[in-house]
């Protein structure tokens, strides 16, 4: 039986853009440095791509300026994991009481 050689050329190569380690050309991550050649297909790098009121920025200014009105665009927004959700409503929540609830800040400052 024939042996079938290959030759280093023969497979399509580049360079990785951060340490010019060499890659293959459907690699989405570099082997050597670990970073992700296709950035816009990372989770990470997502946020780009859904729309302006559901992004982190937005949704911090409306919890400054529409306190428990802007909670919607917590439980709506995809990318938030459940516990990030109950925490920030349950804050908000706590700081609104605490705010408005004539009791209690007498509890905090007697």
């Amino acid at each position: 039986m024939a042996e079938i050689e290959i030759e280093p050329g023969d497979t399509a190569m580049r360079k990785c853009p951060f340490c010019a380690n060499g890659i293959e050309d459907d690699a989405k991550k570099c082997q050597r440095c670990g970073a992700f050649l296709n950035v816009s297909s990372h989770e990470r790098f997502a946020e780009k791509e859904i729309p302006w009121y559901f992004r982190k920025s937005c949704i911090v200014i409306a919890l400054f300026c529409l306190g428990p009105f802007a909670l919607p665009l917590i439980w709506f927004r995809p990318q938030t994991t459940l516990a990030w959700k109950i925490g920030l409503t349950t804050g908000t929540l706590l700081l609104l009481a605490w705010l408005f609830w004539p009791g209690s800040k007498m509890l905090f400052f007697g």
